[in-house]
């Protein structure tokens, strides 16, 4: 599989930076390129544990806790494709497509017996893509659309929001340090396909976040002034 975003698709590191911080919206044939980086980085862990499980009967998935994500039928759909359409139906912005591969990433760690695989990667990226949407975002779709979305029913989506979170432990929080250094993850596991890539390493919130500290600094310091 590839290890790095599609050879036709040129991405500098000066635009994915803007594109991540201030995507737009105005062009609808264009897609967030971090879904590229995603997609890239998630085949390449599904080939390794290919790989390991050719090695090892019992290789993928073997918690009977997390096996409520694998699907009866493997769709017919690729990775890239899948975050393409999620993207074309709910508009989610850049940073929620980073804070969900943390959520993935806190999911394994949580849960080690897990593997991600073809059997359960979609149902997987529409459970953690819809919880990351709706900790990042100010406003959402409900449950039942993003089902429709990613081909689910609104029970068994409901349903994989529910046993995800407990899975994890409810660790939703993401802060700025925590983004940023996903972020450098990220580029590091695209360069080694040979691209040269970064990622913006600030949410919108983080922006917020800065932006009350030094108000509230400038007025402490003109308290401390006036007293």
């Amino acid at each position: 599989m590839a290890a790095a975003p599609s050879s036709s698709l040129i991405i500098s590191p000066r635009k994915l930076r803007s594109d991540v911080y201030s995507y737009s919206y105005q062009n609808d044939s264009n897609f967030p390129l971090v879904i590229s980086v995603l997609a890239s980085l998630i085949e390449r862990t599904m080939a390794r544990n290919e790989r390991i499980a050719r090695n090892c009967k019992m290789a993928l998935s073997k918690d009977l806790g997390t096996r409520v994500f694998d699907c009866h039928e493997i769709p017919d759909m690729t990775i890239q494709s899948y975050l393409e359409r999620i993207f074309r139906y709910t508009r989610a912005g850049p940073s929620v497509y980073v804070v969900a591969y943390v959520y993935i990433d806190r999911f394994c760690q949580a849960n080690p017996g897990f593997r991600i695989h073809a059997r359960n990667v979609h149902r997987l990226l529409i459970t953690t893509l819809m919880v990351a949407s709706k900790y990042v975002e100010d406003m959402n779709y409900r449950n039942s659309y993003f089902a429709r979305v990613g081909g689910l029913t609104t029970d068994e989506l409901n349903k994989l929001e529910l046993d995800f979170l407990f899975l994890m432990g409810f660790k939703l929080h993401v802060n700025v340090s925590v983004f940023e250094s996903y972020c450098c993850h990220l580029e590091r596991e695209v360069s080694i396909g040979g691209g040269n890539y970064h990622i913006e390493k600030t949410l919108r919130c983080a922006e917020e976040i800065k932006s009350k500290q030094n108000e509230e600094r400038r007025y402490n310091q003109l308290a401390r002034i006036t007293l």
